[in-house]
């Protein structure tokens, strides 16, 4: 993703390279990040200093570890920059960290930057409020690389958190995230959440609405991550210079 989000920021007209950070001890540190991304010499070097490049930013945009997500925030705040997060899989400690830098900063959070995945989700939410929770089970099922650390996907989270706002539920009352054994009757209600994991699979999620005699599937398939790069360069121009907040894509895309 760092080598997407490179391409992407070089090649948009409207957008200016500042920097590019890596962990301690990377081998891209001290490489030419034009080079990285695959085109021309860009003149600036990949570092391990996260504190120079958010202050040589307007805006961040963060794909890294979850373990790094509070010390970025606390660096947005300490330089005034707008922080862009497609990092997902974190702790309640570092969501925290994110409300409080949105005190002082613009901070767009969101599992999954792309227009089609953002669309999905309000299609998911309309949908949910329409069909009655006691004909129509709600079930979400993703799938991604073998490499993936995390599970369920955050993209499908946000899926089943819009199934829970359509519905006016709280998600951590009705999901359920596997199933295994003698489990029962599926209680009414309940929205389902299933992982699956291999091969290179970029990111394919599907969010089904069953019912006696008739299913509604929606499904989203990604080819390749440069739509998540396309997002987040698009909403690191629409977030720098913006108020501070805690905004996401919809707020983006002016939906």
């Amino acid at each position: 993703m760092g080598r997407m989000l490179l391409k992407e920021t070089l090649s948009h007209s409207d957008a200016a390279l500042a920097g590019g950070s890596a962990r301690a001890g990377s081998d891209i540190v001290g490489q030419d990040l034009g080079l990285l991304a695959g085109l021309k010499s860009a003149g600036i070097a990949a570092t391990d200093d996260a504190n120079a490049l958010f202050a040589a930013s307007d805006a961040v945009i963060d794909f890294t570890r979850p373990d790094l997500l509070a010390h970025h925030a606390e660096l947005a705040v300490r330089h005034s920059t707008a922080l862009i997060v497609g990092t997902t899989g974190f702790e309640p400690a570092a969501r925290a960290a994110l409300d409080e830098a949105a005190k002082k900063v613009p901070v767009v959070l969101a599992a999954n930057m792309s227009v089609g995945v953002t669309l999905l989700g309000q299609l998911v939410r309309q949908l949910a409020a329409k069909l009655d929770p006691e004909t129509f089970d709600i079930e979400i099922v993703e799938m991604h690389h073998r490499h993936k650390i995390d599970a369920p996907s955050g993209t499908a989270l946000a899926l089943a958190e819009a199934a829970a706002q359509g519905r006016e539920v709280t998600l951590s009352d009705v999901a359920r995230k596997s199933r295994d054994g003698q489990i029962g009757p599926r209680p009414a209600g309940e929205i389902g959440i299933s992982t699956l994991r291999g091969g290179d699979v970029v990111g394919d999620h599907t969010v089904i609405f069953a019912s006696e005699g008739e299913r509604i599937e929606l499904t989203h398939k990604a080819s390749s991550r440069q739509i998540f790069a396309r997002g987040a360069v698009r909403a690191a121009l629409w977030a720098a210079g913006r108020k501070h907040g805690l905004y996401s894509m919809l707020d983006v895309l002016g939906l």
